[in-house]
C-alpha cells in the first residue's frame, strides 16, 4: 500500500501550507476533480435511495450545542467561540444539530417517515497537532452525512439499507474494509446518562449486524456520546486503522430537541434519528482510495480518463477533434503532442499545461 501524502503532492492532487495552517489542506485541480467526482457519485447515489439533499450553515449559536450536548460531552474536540453581536457561535463539529432543527422546522405525519436528509457538508473539529497528517486527520472536513427520521418498528430496515449502500459505495471504490465494529459506551461522562436508551439502540444494531451477515466485533469506549453505532474500518498504509463508514441510533437527540410526528392514532410520537454515513469524510475517502489505487484509480474517478496522443503532424486535426468529442461527451481528457508532431506541424513553443 501506498503512502497518499507522498503520492499526493506527486500526481498534484492536493498540498499543505504553514501559512493556511496545520490540518487544512487545499486542493489542486486533479484533487478537486477526484473530490467532486466522489461527491457528485455519492450524492446520485443517495438519490436513488430516497434522500433528500439540505444545506445548512457551517457555524451555530452555542445554544444549539448546548441543547445537542455537543457542548457538555464534545466541547474538547470543538474550536473556541467567537463573540458576535453579543452571541457566541461556534463552527459545527457535527450537522447532527442543524438536520435536527430542519425536521423541526414543519410538522410530519407518520406517513411521511421514513424521512431521509443528506448533506455533504463543512464541519470543523479542533484536532491536536500531534495526530495531524495528510488528509486523514484534518481540522475541516467535508462529510458524507445523513440522518433518518423513523419509527422505532423502521430503524432495522434503515440501518440495514444504509450498510447496503456502504457495501455498494465500497465495491465501486474498489475499497476492502478491514472490519465491522460495534462501537458501545465506555466507562466515564463523556456518554449521555440512560441506560435504557443504549441498551435498546445497541440491541438494534447487534439486531442489523446478524440479519445483514456481517461479522463484527463489539469494542466499549469508541461510541459516539449519544448512542452506539456500527463503524466500518479501514487500515492506511502505515497499519493505522480508522472509520471509513458508520451506522448510528440516536435516541437522545430527538428528545433534546423535542422532535416529533403525528402517529396513525392522531398523537403525537417520539421519531427516532439514525445517523448514517457512506463514505465518512471526502478527506479520508480520497487518501485511501490513493493508498488502495496507487494513484490509478478506477476509470470513473480518475481526473484524465482519456490522454489523445498523436504521432504525426498530420494527425494532429484528427486528434485535436476527437479530444473535443470526448469532452462533448463528458470524458476528463487531456490532449498531448510528442516531439516529432510537434516538429511536423511547425507550432513552436508548445507544450502541456500541468493544470
Amino acid at each position: 500500500m501506498h503512502d497518499h501524502r507522498k503520492l499526493g503532492r506527486e500526481l498534484e492532487l492536493f498540498g499543505t501550507d504553514p501559512l493556511i495552517g496545520a490540518g487544512l489542506p487545499y486542493w489542486l485541480p486533479d484533487g478537486a476533480v477526484v473530490r467532486h467526482t466522489l461527491e457528485e457519485h455519492i450524492r446520485e447515489v443517495e438519490r436513488r435511495a430516497g434522500y433528500r439533499h439540505v444545506c445548512s450553515p457551517v457555524l451555530g449559536k452555542r445554544e444549539l450545542y448546548e441543547v445537542s450536548g455537543h457542548w457538555a460531552h464534545y466541547r474538547d474536540d470543538m474550536f473556541p467561540p467567537m463573540d458576535l453581536g453579543g452571541e457566541q457561535v461556534v463552527l459545527r463539529p457535527s450537522l447532527c444539530p442543524h438536520h435536527a432543527v430542519i425536521y423541526r422546522s414543519r410538522s410530519h405525519s407518520y406517513r411521511e417517515l421514513p424521512l431521509r436528509l443528506a448533506e455533504l457538508g463543512g464541519m470543523y473539529r479542533s484536532e491536536l497537532s500531534g495526530v495531524l497528517g495528510g488528509l486523514t486527520r484534518v481540522r475541516a472536513i467535508q462529510l458524507n452525512d445523513a440522518h433518518i427520521f423513523c419509527t422505532l418498528d423502521q430503524v432495522a430496515d434503515e440501518a440495514s439499507a444504509a450498510l447496503e449502500l456502504i457495501r455498494d459505495a465500497c465495491a465501486a471504490m474498489g475499497i476492502r474494509a478491514s472490519r465491522s465494529r460495534l462501537s458501545l459506551a465506555g466507562a466515564g461522562g463523556k456518554y449521555v446518562a440512560a441506560p435504557e436508551k443504549w441498551r435498546r439502540a445497541a440491541a438494534l444494531l447487534t439486531e442489523v449486524l446478524e440479519r445483514s451477515g456481517v461479522e463484527h466485533e463489539a469494542e466499549e469506549g469508541e461510541a459516539a456520546f449519544y448512542g452506539p453505532k456500527i463503524d466500518v474500518q479501514v487500515v492506511d498504509s502505515a497499519g493505522r486503522e480508522s472509520t471509513l463508514s458508520t451506522v448510528q441510533v440516536d435516541f437522545h437527540q430527538p428528545e433534546q430537541f423535542g422532535l416529533h410526528h403525528v402517529g396513525a392514532d392522531g398523537a403525537e410520537h417520539r421519531p427516532v434519528m439514525v445517523h448514517r454515513s457512506v463514505i465518512g469524510s471526502v478527506e479520508r475517502a480520497v487518501a485511501h482510495l490513493v493508498e488502495v489505487h496507487g494513484g490509478a484509480f478506477p476509470a470513473w474517478l480518475a481526473p484524465r480518463q482519456l490522454v489523445v496522443l498523436p504521432l504525426s503532424g498530420a494527425e494532429l486535426p484528427h486528434a485535436e477533434r476527437f479530444a473535443q468529442q470526448c469532452r462533448e461527451r463528458g470524458l476528463r481528457r487531456r490532449s498531448r503532442r510528442t516531439a516529432a508532431s510537434v516538429r511536423a506541424s511547425g507550432r513552436i513553443g508548445w507544450c502541456p499545461t500541468r493544470w
